[in-house]
């Protein structure tokens, strides 16, 4: 372990990440598998991104902010998975502690931003299926632009909150982070100073965070849903549904595995179980997002259709 002499005190300048597993065998076998996984996710959510910018028909609201949302989740992707490949292929992966610290801050940001993103795509299906003849002044594009701006600056303030409390927290070794990445939990379980004032700030603004984001989805679809309900057409509801189908299944998803890390009591599940939920919402769901919003939606397939006569005419 590289060090300095800090008094009675080691100050730790570098972090050994533990990883998920020390078999050589499955080692290899998880590294192909998640090789895979990324891969599949930076060509998925990059042709997202090509194909909006491309496609005129695509040029409205709710895949400007799914072109962001692509984004993202390319950022959330690469702020671990490239790091968590190198932990595979040798003997003991280590980490600068500013190369920590800005692992964390990106991660934070980035998943923050999803957070935000997620809760304005709820707002956007909202005023489209509830106010329909006010959707254009409602969504201008002057109102998107602002929207974004907020949402990436939320992910900015809570990615500076635990990056400051990260750089105020004191490691006098050891040094294994027990995880695949510098996640804020185990590295305050590492820390030798006072740990609880500096914990205090980025649980309480993740955990507003959340809980606002969540209340504005949920406040959303409880009035999609009765709107919907109040529709005669049959043809009309299925329609409606099928809008907001595949935003709830991100929702779902993404909520659903952060909730199990940072929401339920840490007594209830295994260090095991963390490292698995963290590689489902970090490495796995920014793969799916592409996917999910691909497979079940009309305009997308009619703007790869429309894309691919055009580029081969």
């Amino acid at each position: 372990m590289d060090s300095l002499m800090d008094g009675n005190h080691t100050a730790v300048t570098e972090f050994i990440l533990l990883g998920l597993t020390d078999d050589p065998v499955l080692r290899v076998i998880l590294f192909m598998v998640i090789l895979g996984i990324y891969l599949l996710t930076i060509c998925g959510n990059l042709s997202t991104i090509i194909l909006i910018r491309l496609s005129s028909q695509l040029h409205h609201p709710m895949y400007l902010f799914l072109g962001h949302l692509a984004f993202i989740d390319i950022g959330y992707s690469s702020s671990v998975t490239p790091n968590m490949l190198v932990n595979f292929l040798v003997e003991m992966n280590t980490i600068s502690y500013l190369g920590c610290a800005i692992q964390l801050g990106s991660l934070v940001f980035f998943g923050t931003a999803e957070c935000f993103l997620l809760a304005v795509m709820a707002y956007d299906r909202f005023v489209a299926i509830c106010n329909p003849l006010l959707y254009s002044t409602k969504m201008s594009t002057r109102v998107c632009v602002h929207l974004l701006v907020l949402t990436y600056i939320g992910g900015f303030i809570n990615a500076s909150s635990f990056t400051l409390s990260f750089f105020s927290l004191l490691f006098c070794g050891p040094n294994q982070v027990n995880h695949f990445f510098c996640d804020f939990t185990p590295l305050v379980k590492l820390s030798c100073s006072s740990a609880s004032n500096s914990a205090v700030v980025p649980s309480f603004s993740s955990g507003s965070i959340i809980v606002v984001t969540v209340i504005v989805i949920a406040v959303s679809y409880i009035y999609i849903l009765i709107t919907i309900l109040k529709m005669r057409s049959t043809e009309g509801r299925r329609k409606a549904f099928s809008t907001c189908t595949s935003h709830l299944t991100a929702v779902t998803l993404f909520y659903g595995t952060i909730t199990f890390i940072y929401v339920m009591p840490k007594s209830s599940y295994s260090t095991d179980q963390n490292k698995v939920v963290s590689v489902f919402y970090t490495v796995v769901i920014p793969m799916l997002n592409p996917l999910i919003y691909s497979l079940r939606n009309k305009e997308i397939k009619e703007a790869l259709e429309t894309l691919g006569i055009f580029l081969f005419s």
